[in-house]
């Protein structure tokens, strides 16, 4: 069951954040998101799939 206040899904191309490796919109269940702190403050990428995320050179 699907949460009724969860934004799940209600992304579109325009909004949603760029992948990190490749620029393509990071959309759907493949979607990945990493964060950190760096100096005090919050810091995330996002990749469109898990074969950007590993490629990704941090």
């Amino acid at each position: 069951m699907v949460d009724p206040t969860s934004d799940l899904g209600e992304e579109d191309e325009e909004s949603a954040p760029r992948c990190a490796s490749c620029g393509e919109p990071a959309l759907g269940v493949e979607r990945r998101t990493v964060t950190w702190v760096e100096d005090g403050e919050i810091e995330r990428r996002h990749f469109c799939g898990e074969a950007c995320r590993e490629g990704w050179g941090r």
